[in-house]
């Protein structure tokens, strides 16, 4: 009896410890904990990017280097894939992301701010925002700020309860993200913050700004932040100059490292550029949130793209290790390790960081053949038939791939042109693949070859990711979006099939000859020890994987990524079953799995 309530007056000590409140607030100068003066210590990690069984080791990390805080962006359409249908459950489970973080001795700031950029497709926001007519994303658009209100009282409801306030980890909600960079309208900033309070958010705001953008994106009532800048007197200047000469100071977001895309070199940049940096700003009282502490990767057909007037389509690459001090595996790197030397600098006196863990297990795979195969010409879904091309949104599919199908009349030499193509398309002809037209290299037109007689024209064209940053935001319809021309001459009457690949493609069918078209090859492997391991796809095309039903994300041997992360916990001893969907190199049937990644092979090949 005795133990039993020495054992109860323990569990009653430690949840009462768990359940304290604490109290966060804003001074002058400094973040204020408990009345004393907080440095925040940062690292941003997406729990969206990272496997539900992984969140504790990452966080772990990020506490081993010396972090105190950690920041997430919470994505829209993570979290309403389509409309009214919310999901917070497995790896959509936000509150308990928050939870693992307060059980690893870190405090949390949440970024909800419906947009998010983030090289996250659409820069968050769901893609049936594109069906509403007339509707204008980052406005005071009644549709709009109507959708924005029900998402929010969803996600106040599984977060609200987390905040410090409360006794939860939650220190600080974002408001809107870079609003600066796209506007200034401060009634919509206004209208941001009065929706994230309705929705039961009583924590302190923040914005966050490029330095020369912080005028046109802050507000009253919230924190303003820098991103981008390391130098201490731009920082504490632009700071005082848009909150009434006071602090606190912050850089919400410090970029010691960069994103990749497809066809662009790989970006790596040298701890010893930033370990002064990182020394000086801690050392003059400013708090941080490193942009990225840990990337992940962008899985399925999650990952963004940029564009603008003075740069072509840039769709970024499902890796998302960010050259970021705890690598897409989850391992520390020498910028790691060199980041939390400076931090221990500037810790509590006492302060004991947690031993860093050791590198994760990985394993090869030998070279294994995909016995099954069809092409897609035989698991073509239910028809859709149009007079002209329909989008991608309205035949409501969000991401994946289209094909549309035609047939014409004519002979010799014709120029088929899509004006407007969003992203990629590989035309065929008669069953032969005849061309392939690419946003990105602002190739919209080719030559094709017809037969006397009727021909059938296919167009199989890929989502390659919505805009996630910019004015454009708005323009973000996938597929065709203007029709099709043959020799400047409207085509019509179409076939529309839709793919949107939500879930592994299944082979009922297995075609014994191989055809131009897109392929499905589907196999297994054995495994007798289990660790994270990387396919190797340097001798396949472009498409995607999926291993035992999950997506791993996008294969393009244009680079800079030639491998594909597998996390050791979605591997399993014995049997595991592989599906791979080929849009290039229909005969290739064999893949093998190496032990460390290869992020920095860029080729001219398409």
């Amino acid at each position: 009896m005795k133990r039993i309530l020495v054992f109860i007056l323990l569990f009653t000590g430690i949840l009462s410890a768990q359940q304290a409140k604490h109290k966060f607030s804003i001074g002058n100068d400094n973040f204020l904990l408990d009345g004393k003066p907080l440095q925040i210590i940062s690292g941003e990690m997406h729990y969206e990017r990272i496997p539900r069984k992984y969140w504790r080791d990452r966080l772990h990390m990020a506490k081993a280097m010396g972090l105190n805080t950690i920041a997430t962006y919470v994505f829209w359409n993570y979290h309403e894939p389509e409309k009214g249908k919310y999901n917070f459950k497995d790896n959509a489970d936000v509150a308990e992301f928050v939870r693992i973080a307060k059980e690893e001795g870190l405090w949390v700031l949440i970024r909800p701010s419906a947009y998010a950029c983030a090289e996250w497709e659409f820069g968050g926001y769901p893609y049936w925002l594109l069906n509403e007519k007339d509707l204008k994303v980052r406005s005071l658009d009644p549709k709009f700020i109507a959708m924005m209100k029900s998402y929010f009282k969803e996600l106040g409801k599984q977060l609200a309860p987390l905040q410090v306030t409360k006794g939860g980890p939650i220190l600080m909600v974002q408001v809107e993200n870079e609003y600066g960079s796209y506007g200034s309208d401060k009634k919509y900033l206004e209208m941001n913050k009065k929706i994230l309070r309705n929705s039961g958010f009583d924590v302190p705001f923040y914005t966050c700004d490029g330095a020369d953008k912080m005028v046109n994106g802050c507000i009253d009532g919230a924190v303003p932040a820098v991103n981008g800048s390391d130098n201490v007197k731009e920082v504490k200047d632009v700071i005082n100059k848009n909150n009434n000469g006071n602090g606190p100071y912050f850089i919400a977001e410090w970029y010691p490292a960069w994103y990749d895309v497809w066809g662009r070199k790989h970006h790596t940049i040298p701890a010893v550029n930033y370990v002064p940096k990182l020394d000086t700003v801690l050392a003059n009282g400013i708090s941080i949130n490193i942009y990225m502490e840990h990337g992940g990767t962008s899985r399925g057909f999650m990952n963004g793209a940029n564009y603008d007037d003075n740069t072509p389509y840039q769709p970024q690459t499902s890796s998302y290790d960010y050259d970021a001090p705890i690598d897409e595996a989850g391992n520390a790197t020498p910028k790691f390790f060199a980041f939390r030397k400076v931090i221990e600098k500037y810790l509590p006196a006492g302060t004991i960081l947690p031993d860093v863990p050791a590198k994760k297990k990985t394993i090869s795979i030998p070279e294994f053949k995909l016995e099954r195969s069809t092409s897609i010409i035989n698991i073509l879904p239910k028809a859709i038939h149009s007079k002209i091309p329909l989008t991608f949104e309205k035949v409501k599919q969000a991401y994946g791939y289209v094909l549309y199908s035609t047939k014409v009349s004519g002979q010799g030499n014709k120029v088929l042109k899509i004006p407007h193509l969003s992203d990629y398309a590989i035309i065929y002809v008669n069953g032969k693949r005849a061309a392939v037209l690419d946003r990105r290299l602002e190739l919209d037109s080719c030559g094709i070859e017809l037969n006397n007689g009727e021909n059938t024209i296919d167009l199989f064209v890929e989502n390659l990711g919505r805009i996630n940053y910019g004015k454009y935001l708005n323009d973000n319809n996938k597929g065709i979006i203007q029709g099709v021309l043959l020799d400047g001459k409207e085509v019509k009457n179409w076939t529309i099939y839709g793919f949107p690949f939500n879930k592994e493609p299944n082979i009922s069918s297995v075609e014994k000859t191989i055809s131009e078209y897109p392929i499905v090859r589907q196999g297994s492997f054995n495994l007798t020890e289990l660790g994270d391991t990387y396919l190797d796809m340097r001798n396949w095309g472009k498409g995607h994987v999926w291993i035992n039903g999950h997506n791993l994300g996008r294969y393009w041997n244009i680079g800079p990524q030639q491998t594909i992360y597998v996390p050791a916990c979605w591997l399993k001893k014995g049997n595991n079953k592989i599906v791979v969907f080929e849009e290039l190199k229909p005969e290739q049937n064999t893949i093998s799995a190496i032990d460390a990644p290869i992020l920095d092979e860029v080729r001219n090949e398409n």
